[in-house]
């Protein structure tokens, strides 16, 4: 029971993003999935003629985007919920935020150097 500790007033808004990439993903991981079996069937030059075509490299980086905030959300209300220490639990939250920053950003920058690339 949480007497008189009042409202945390983020968790609507955690709520409704964390529904709203889930909403995204729904539509981008079965396209992504079959995709990538259909870019596998063939060799590498196949595999990057394909992610260098503008609507797949658009919705690569869709789907990083929106998996990746999607797991920050995620591992943000594990890390609130079960992380008892302010201190662990404030460098865990930053940690967080910046490995799917990284990770994204990886992935975008990967796949833009294949699409830009392409056109040389």
């Amino acid at each position: 029971m949480a007497r008189g500790l009042g409202s945390a007033k983020s968790g609507t808004e955690t709520h409704i993003r964390q529904r709203v990439s889930a909403i995204a993903l729904i539509f981008l991981v079965p396209w992504f999935v079959y995709s990538i079996i259909n870019a596998m069937s063939g060799n590498i030059v196949d595999a990057q003629a394909w992610a260098a075509k503008p609507w797949n490299a658009i919705l690569l980086i869709l789907t990083a985007g929106a998996a990746f905030f999607h797991m920050r959300i995620g591992m943000q209300v594990v890390i609130e919920d079960y992380i008892a220490k302010t201190g662990t639990k404030s460098a865990l939250l930053i940690l967080n935020s910046f490995a799917c920053i990284a990770l994204f950003v990886t992935v975008a920058l990967s796949v833009l150097k294949i699409w830009i690339g392409a056109g040389v």
